[in-house]
Order: structure tokens, then C-alpha cells, then sequence
């Protein structure tokens, strides 16, 4: 146990809503991961294909995942996980958890990303719970259904998107992954016809480190669960 432990110091797992959310909450903190030789995978709950009311949900699928493939790409992540589940109508379930937990025990990582506990948007507070559920139970000696050993995350921070986090305990440095962030964002061409998402986050980030720090850009975190966090640049 202890040596899988080690093994996973560089693993880390990305929790998603929806294709996008990924990008706008931590973007630049994956692109960092990516740097450090870090082996990073982001898993998409939904493909968020209750987006529109022009395009049929199996097309708007296809067509989100896609961009989320490219955005990941050019993020320099490799491993992706797109797990179906329909956009607008997640809850906390039992087939929903049992993957979840088995997902956890499979990759055992160190780190994980997650929205935070304070998001209005339902999607995206269901899958806070969801996760926090599921490392909970997949770090016990229990669930046998779930077949794969216990696995303890190290560390679980909730990223935030539009709904800002009302008391940060952690802001990281993105200044030299900004440009790589929007260009990701960039490649979710579909949600920035009617929205200025890549204007707002730029916005959020340049806040956050106008506020709090020398830094140009930074994101701001949750601490839900910090073993090891500060191996990163941080607001001093």
C-alpha cells in the first residue's frame, strides 16, 4: 500500500460537469501539472448536450467532446474520460458512486480537482458531492462491489468557475499558463458564440491576483483535503 502511495505522487485526477468547466476552473494548473511531467486525467461526467435548443443533443455531444479532446490537447493532456451521464439531470446515486469509487481505486491519484462546495450551478455541486462521496468510500475497507483495493487521495482542491469562492485557502500562480488556458477555452467553440466565457475567466483570474498577490493570474481553490499542496507557486 505504501509503495502505491508513492507511485501516485504524479498522478492526478480532473473532475468535470461538463466539457469546458475543466478549462475555466483549473486550466492553468493542469497546463503546470503538464510542465512538472505530471500524468494528468480529466474525466467529463456529462457531454453537455442539454446546451441548445437548435441542435439535437446527440449532435451537441459529438460536438462538445470533441472540443473538449482538442482543449485537452492543447493543454498537453493525453488521458480522457467522457462517462455519458445526462447533462442537467445528475444526482447523487448509487450507480453514479459505484463508478466514482471504482474510478478512484483504478487510477489512484495523489491529486484531484473538483468544483467547490459553494457552486450554484446544480451540475457542478451534484458532482462535488459525488466526488467527496466517492473518495470517501473508496479510501475505506468497504464496497467489495467495487473489486479494486482502497485508495486515499492526498489532496482534493474545488476549483471555481462563476460562482467565486467566498474564502479561498489556496491561489495558485497561472501567470505563464494563461495564454495556454484561453487557447484551450478557445477550442470550445460552441460555448463562446453567445458568451464571452474566455473575457469573464481572464477577468476572474487577473482578480484574484490583483487582490492577493504580486502575481499576474492566478486561480483560487478550495482546500478540502491537503496532504501535500504546497508544491507549487502559492499567494505568499
Amino acid at each position: 500500500m505504501v509503495m502505491k502511495q508513492i507511485a501516485a505522487t504524479n498522478r492526478i485526477l480532473v473532475f468535470a460537469p461538463h466539457p469546458d468547466d475543466d478549462v475555466l476552473g483549473c486550466g492553468g494548473s493542469i497546463a503546470w501539472h503538464v510542465e512538472q511531467g505530471h500524468q494528468i486525467k480529466i474525466v467529463y461526467l456529462t457531454s453537455g448536450e442539454s446546451g441548445s435548443l437548435e441542435i439535437s443533443k446527440t449532435e451537441l455531444a459529438a460536438l462538445r467532446e470533441s472540443e473538449a479532446l482538442a482543449a485537452a490537447r492543447t493543454l498537453g493532456v493525453k488521458e480522457t474520460e467522457f462517462l455519458h451521464w445526462p447533462d442537467g439531470y445528475l444526482m447523487v446515486e448509487p450507480e453514479y458512486l459505484l463508478k466514482l469509487t471504482s474510478l478512484i481505486r483504478e487510477e489512484k491519484p495523489h491529486r484531484v480537482y473538483l468544483p467547490h462546495s459553494q457552486d450554484a450551478v446544480r451540475d457542478h455541486l451534484v458532482t462535488h458531492r459525488l466526488v467527496i462521496e466517492a473518495m470517501r468510500r473508496a479510501a475505506g475497507p468497504w464496497f467489495q462491489e467495487c473489486l479494486l483495493e482502497p485508495w486515499s487521495v492526498a489532496t482534493a482542491l474545488g476549483y471555481e468557475i462563476w460562482t467565486p469562492i467566498l474564502s479561498p485557502g489556496l491561489a495558485l500562480d497561472i501567470s505563464n499558463f494563461m495564454i495556454k488556458k484561453i487557447a484551450a477555452l478557445n477550442e470550445h467553440r460552441s460555448q463562446l458564440e453567445g458568451f464571452r466565457y474566455d473575457d469573464a475567466i481572464t477577468g476572474l483570474n487577473r482578480y484574484r491576483a490583483v487582490m492577493n498577490s504580486r502575481y499576474e493570474y492566478c486561480e483560487c481553490f478550495q482546500l478540502i483535503k491537503t496532504r501535500e499542496v504546497m508544491d507549487q507557486p502559492a499567494y505568499e
